[in-house]
């Protein structure tokens, strides 16, 4: 049977491929990095203070939203049933 190729299967064909399917990985990954454009330090400053401004002004959005459902949900509700039997 000259010239016939044997095809390993399975799960240990497939666990000897993983090294080498490793270091291409790793090789990509670096060479996608060496492509990266770096941001400057002013632009991560900027874009920084950017999502703690937005971070602050949502969890204050959520806070005042709290604070006005409990007043519905603990005084008012109640309130309209009180003296009621």
């Amino acid at each position: 049977m000259a010239g016939t190729e044997v095809v390993a299967t399975g799960f240990g064909a497939w666990l000897a491929r993983v090294p080498g399917r490793l270091v291409a990985f790793y090789h990509d990954v670096m060479a996608e990095l060496r492509r990266v454009t770096w941001p400057d330090r002013p632009q991560v400053q900027q874009l920084a203070i950017g999502v703690i401004v937005l971070s602050l002004s949502i969890g204050a959005l959520i806070a005042l939203m709290d604070l006005g459902l409990q007043q519905l949900l603990v005084r008012w509700i109640p309130a309209l049933f009180a003296g009621r039997s």
